[in-house]
């Protein structure tokens, strides 16, 4: 079985693509990674979805089969021709995939270089996975490292601090604009962990903050998780607020623009607008005194952004590289212990068998029985010491498969018990 990852994101998609790739509820996704498992190349599947990226992530039998039938359903999913799809995809194999993901749990493949959602949105789709067992244990394994890495590369560099985030990056160009926003109100559509990040920076940077959302009793809960007022409106009054307000930053999961021309009336004030959602929830709209930002707007915050975490970035793609390789590693032991300990279990079954033979022949006394197996067991340990480290050794060099075969076929071990090792399902947890 082979790791597969097809990724769609700001680096090869407009975000016009991105809005009809994304899934925004979890019905869409459940549909969609039960059409993927039902492929029968697919074993095993996780479905990333944010507002910058869509990430199949994948162990299949067949890459290239696989691939294929993956940008097909997301074709059919999205309306979207499959040549343009099949031409924009970024397709990972095996340690190609590994290494994205590990990148993409890093937030280093993020628009916002060490973002820190990221990993958490990359959990969250991976619970999805388990929760509907879309994914059993060659997934887990990988999640899991990935998760690791990103630790690992959180701790070794600063790049989880400062304006990492699409809601911290909208502040910062509102704050640039506006300069003193001391008195400056600030609407935020939407109650999600979104619009949450967003009201934290807005205080910060010395906004008014107003909420609105569909579900009034979510916001109002929202609000009164921060200590700063933060005024909670009716949303039958948005079209009010929107018009009155400088600063509007929206970030709800709507399936279609909940802001429109006909909402947006000419005002003599300035107006800057922030649509942080995918899809969009601000139509093509034109007015005078209205500056509209997207995701992809935001991209000079985000070169600066780059160009100040570069040194930061070349040590953390050095871990993701270091890991990358560990992963595999790590894996080629787990096929190779089941091998080693079958080893020594079938060295004890003859050490038990010889022990009852002759004491039965009355070879032995009973009386010695204890001392004998164990040295017995002190010959085996010494004899199988230098082969079990050099299966170890072997099994690194890109030759897995054949050390376990030609191992098993040697000691004449069976198969079976280590394949059962290999494919019985750990217990995950995620923290």
């Amino acid at each position: 079985m082979s790791y597969l990852s097809i990724s769609f994101s700001h680096k090869n998609t407009d975000i016009q693509t991105r809005e009809k790739l994304a899934f925004p509820n979890e019905e869409n996704k459940d549909r969609f990674l039960k059409q993927l498992i039902d492929d029968e190349n697919i074993r095993e599947a996780i479905l990333l979805s944010t507002c910058n990226r869509v990430e199949i992530i994948t162990a299949v039998n067949n890459t290239s089969k696989a691939s294929k039938s993956i940008i097909k359903k997301l074709s059919n999913y999205s309306k979207i021709d499959f040549e343009d799809l099949y031409d924009r995809a970024d397709i990972y194999e095996n340690d190609g995939a590994i290494h994205h993901l590990f990148s993409v749990a890093s937030a280093l493949d993020s628009l916002v270089i060490g973002e820190t959602q990221i990993v958490g949105q990359l959990k969250d789709a991976f619970r999805f996975s388990l929760a509907k067992n879309y994914c059993e244990q060659k997934l887990p394994r990988a999640l899991h490292y990935s998760f690791k890495c990103a630790a690992a590369v959180r701790n070794a560099t600063s790049l989880g601090t400062g304006s990492v985030s699409v809601a911290s990056t909208a502040v910062a160009k509102a704050k640039e604009i506006i300069k003193n926003t001391a008195g400056v109100k600030a609407l935020v559509i939407g109650a999600g962990e979104m619009s949450e990040l967003t009201i934290k920076h807005l205080l910060s940077a010395g906004f008014d903050v107003i909420l609105t959302s569909r579900d009034i009793k979510k916001a109002q809960i929202l609000a009164d998780t921060f200590e700063e007022h933060i005024k909670v409106e009716e949303y039958s009054k948005l079209e009010e607020l929107l018009n009155e307000t400088p600063v509007m930053i929206t970030a709800t999961s709507a399936p279609y623009p909940i802001i429109t021309q006909n909402m947006t009336h000419e005002c003599s004030f300035e107006r800057y607008w922030f649509d942080i959602a995918v899809p969009r929830d601000i139509d093509d709209i034109e007015s005078s005194n209205l500056m509209i930002y997207s995701v992809d707007d935001l991209q000079d915050i985000v070169n600066s952004n780059m160009s100040l975490r570069a040194e930061q970035a070349k040590t953390a793609y050095s871990i993701v590289n270091k890991m990358s390789l560990e992963f595999f590693e790590w894996l080629k032991s787990l096929e190779i212990e089941p091998v080693v300990k079958h080893m020594y279990t079938k060295a004890d079954e003859i050490i038990e068998k010889k022990l009852n033979n002759a004491m039965k022949k009355g070879f032995i006394n009973r009386d010695d029985e204890e001392n004998i197996r164990k040295l017995c067991q002190t010959v085996i340990n010494e004899y199988l010491h230098l082969p079990q480290k050099q299966i170890k050794t072997l099994s690194k060099d890109n030759q897995c498969d054949i050390v376990v075969g030609t191992v098993q076929s040697i000691f004449g071990l069976s198969s079976d018990a280590n394949m059962l090792n290999i494919h019985n399902c750990d217990k995950f947890k995620i923290n």
